[in-house]
């Protein structure tokens, strides 16, 4: 590649090659993937918090990644269970068997620690401003950098419409073994409370459970007392009693519309690349970010040479295709939200559950074909269609509310 397309590095009085803002998984990932595809750049990773990623937890199925993407989480410490996982509904069970994989936060910024070399972390290190040649500090520092990459989260937008996911987790250690041998993806055999419920359970060892109850709701509100009193009676239903090690909330936003041009615009820094979920990369209906966090950490990484207009004109094209692909899954959440009535939810999502095991694993990796789009929406709808129509043709529900608690980025 000629000289004049790559960054200007460090032999031109630059700080860093690449700047990272925002240590979260999206940030830690492109991080990684630099690391070990292009050692010979260098690099910063800030941020805010004390510790990168936070107090979060996340999954994926070993389906929606790509074989490069799964070299990419291999070195990553995490849970894995290789013969599936179970879904339960009021009138249907069922085990499937795609692997399942789940990383916590403690892990991921721990294998980070070890493999980025030492001077790259920067925690407890406010941003007051960036452009596309460098990033200001809170206290006044300016670091000069080749290129500049925006991973802080998504904001809230009144461009984006949609739902929520709300969900308050509990990382328990019982005093005996609880007996679960895969996870529990979705246990909707629960009272139907608020919106779409269910409970998701991890079994992370013979004597530790996470617990998580889940919600889709119309609004970003988490009622803490609440979610602990259920998940006390989740508990005490099953016979597991023991020790909190530590609790996990959030409220992810479930998107089903919006003007993405107009999203990336209220975004936009001239010259600087966004990824993550400021960058609009997500599964809209499930909230899963890992598989798109992990393919854009591989993206990065390929276009490293890139200067920082370069790279944000890629991921924004990037963005712009990830939203035109998943149009059909914010359909669904349109159909969801608008036209199923809240204790009815379930059912949209128990009709779904008993379609072929090779559509599902597409569906989570959002690479549904147009056979399975057909499959999903044929025969009896699970709402009702005059409420149907109404959600397709309605506009939705601005998703211009502010989150107060946004602790993990999957479900």
């Amino acid at each position: 590649m000629a000289a004049s397309s790559k960054p200007v590095g460090i032999m031109n009085g630059y700080e860093c090659d690449i700047a990272i803002v925002g240590g979260g998984l999206s940030g830690g990932l492109i991080a990684a993937a630099l690391a070990a595809r292009r050692p010979d750049l260098s690099l910063q990773l800030i941020e805010a918090g004390e510790e990168l990623g936070g107090n979060h937890r996340w999954s994926w199925f070993a389906s929606d990644l790509s074989p490069a993407a799964a070299d990419l989480l291999q070195p990553f410490p995490k849970a894995e269970w290789g013969d599936g996982y179970d879904v339960r509904f009021p009138g249907h069970e069922r085990r499937l068997s795609t692997p399942y994989r789940s990383l916590a936060s403690r892990d991921f910024a721990a294998h980070l620690h070890s493999v980025l070399p030492e001077g790259t972390i920067r925690r407890n290190m406010e941003v007051a401003a960036l452009d596309e040649n460098g990033v200001m500090l809170e206290d006044g520092t300016r670091m000069t950098v080749g290129a500049v990459l925006d991973c802080r989260g998504q904001a809230p937008s009144p461009h984006l419409t949609g739902g929520w996911q709300v969900f308050l987790g509990r990382h328990l250690r019982t005093h005996a073994p609880h007996g679960v041998q895969r996870p529990v993806i979705m246990d909707a055999a629960v009272p139907q409370i608020g919106g779409y419920r269910f409970v998701y359970v991890l079994p992370l060892s013979d004597r530790e459970l996470l617990v998580e109850d889940t919600y889709y709701a119309d609004d970003p509100v988490l009622d803490r007392d609440a979610l602990e009193t259920r998940i006390d009676a989740y508990c005490t239903e099953r016979g597991w009693s023991g020790e909190t090690l530590v609790s996990e909330t959030g409220i992810l936003p479930v998107i089903t519309g919006g003007e993405f041009s107009a999203f990336q615009r209220e975004s936009r820094i001239a010259g600087v690349a966004r990824a993550g979920l400021r960058g609009g990369f997500a599964h809209p209906l499930t909230s899963y970010s890992l598989p798109q966090a992990a393919a854009i950490a591989l993206l990065v990484a390929g276009h490293a040479d890139l200067p920082g207009p370069r790279l944000a004109a890629l991921l924004d094209d990037r963005a712009r295709a990830h939203w035109a692909q998943t149009r059909f899954y914010r359909l669904l959440g349109s159909m969801l939200f608008g036209a199923a009535r809240p204790e009815e939810r379930w059912r949209v999502f128990e009709r779904f559950y008993r379609l072929p095991e090779s559509l599902i694993e597409r569906f989570y990796a959002a690479r549904s074909t147009r056979l399975d789009q057909a499959r999903v929406l044929c025969g009896k709808p699970p709402v009702p269609i005059g409420r149907a129509l109404g959600a397709l043709l309605g506009k939705g529900t601005p998703m211009a509310q502010e989150s107060p608690e946004t602790t993990r980025e999957a479900a």
